[in-house]
């Protein structure tokens, strides 16, 4: 029988699995990285904060450089971090880089009152990625209005465009279920009341309206609202895997202030080692073609007592 959830005992997360590989996970160090590299996954490590951030909005560039009018493609982003969005707008404005043909994909965003929140809702992503980004670029280089693609509580658009148009690259962060966009663990009821979905029914889900587990409402609260969880809404619309595994690349940015260096060790570990466990929704990549994952070296951080 598998462990109970040392945070939830509703819940599915990483706390239930095995502790060998919890403890294998935060024995890592910053020069075991680049070893736990294989074809499929790919690590780079940044000195900076500047360089990171620079390399993170480079990818949106390179990827909206590549869009034509024979070849629309684009890149389904997050929020969080959020860092390089600005610099993209200042890169495009600069270099006079033509977005006309250009996709954009927002990875997730809040259900309100059932209806996805809109662009006045002051926690939006939407309304984060046009005011740090889109809105930042000027009219006549801007990606036009049809080509932003926002999940809403009808998903079935957003889930076509996704074979209308090439999605390049998903780019995102990692919460502390160690989840990307909002795919979260699920709740233990029903038929997963003792078992969590295995890998492959978990592939199966597409852009859905989903229930956020414990951690997820406390971290949005810590990073975007002070602590204010009552502000932060239950329910989500997130991306999928199914159309995750519909991008040529997905690349996981870790700053070091969304999960904890535990965390970062946790899901590195379990790509590299190709272990796979819906409890950790980001090991799931394991079976994704193409994984890179960024770090900012004074974001790993140790896994060590210390007491404040």
């Amino acid at each position: 029988m598998r462990n109970l959830s040392k945070i939830s005992a509703d819940w599915w997360d990483y706390t239930t699995l095995d502790r060998d590989i919890l403890d294998a996970a935060a024995r890592l160090t910053l020069a075991d990285l680049p070893k736990l590299q294989r074809p499929g996954f790919k690590i780079n490590i940044f000195d900076t904060l500047q360089e990171f951030y620079a390399a993170e909005a480079l990818e949106y560039v390179k990827v909206f450089q590549q869009a034509t009018a024979a070849h629309p493609c684009g890149v389904c982003g997050p929020i969080g971090p959020t860092e390089q969005l600005p610099i993209v707008a200042q890169i495009v404005n600069d270099l006079g880089i033509s977005l006309k043909n250009a996709h954009f994909w927002g990875m997730d965003e809040w259900l309100v009152d059932g209806k996805a929140a809109d662009r006045n809702f002051p926690l939006g992503f939407q309304k984060a990625d046009r005011e740090l980004c889109f809105d930042r670029i000027r009219p006549e280089l801007a990606i036009p209005e049809e080509n932003l693609h926002f999940p809403s509580e009808n998903p079935e658009e957003y889930m076509k465009s996704f074979d209308q148009f090439h999605c390049m690259l998903m780019q995102g962060g990692q919460g502390e279920t160690k989840h990307w966009a909002f795919n979260d663990p699920v709740q233990r009821l029903g038929e997963y009341k003792e078992n969590p979905p295995t890998p492959e029914e978990y592939l199966k889900k597409h852009t859905r309206i989903v229930q956020l587990h414990p951690i997820t409402l406390i971290q949005n609260a810590r990073t975007s609202g002070g602590g204010t969880v009552q502000n932060v809404p239950t329910q989500a619309i997130s991306v999928g895997p199914v159309e995750t595994w519909k991008c040529d690349r997905v690349s996981i940015w870790h700053p070091g202030h969304h999960d904890n260096p535990f965390g970062q060790r946790l899901s590195t570990y379990m790509i590299a080692n190709k272990i796979a466990d819906s409890a950790v929704p980001m090991s799931l990549l394991s079976l994704h073609q193409d994984v890179t994952f960024n770090f900012y070296r004074g974001g790993f951080g140790v896994c060590e007592v210390e007491m404040h």
